[in-house]
């Protein structure tokens, strides 16, 4: 994935809608960077650099990160 700008610089992939992927569900949703105005995704999470790094820290192979509607 390449950008112009930096939002693809970190980028964690979620194991979301991905086995078995549901239609109608969205694919490809991933954690980034977002824009220094918080500007709406195409469906992913967008954290701002710091904070995104920060959680970094913490994730593990085992981790889970729960999605909600």
């Amino acid at each position: 994935m390449v950008r112009s700008d930096a939002l693809y610089d970190v980028v964690v992939v979620l194991d979301y809608n991905i086995q078995p992927r549901v239609q109608g569900l969205g694919s490809a949703i991933f954690m980034h960077v977002a824009r220094t105005d918080y500007e709406p995704t195409e469906g992913c999470i967008a954290l701002a650099m710091p904070h995104l790094r920060r959680l970094l820290a913490h994730l593990r192979p085992t981790t889970r990160v729960l999605l909600g509607r």
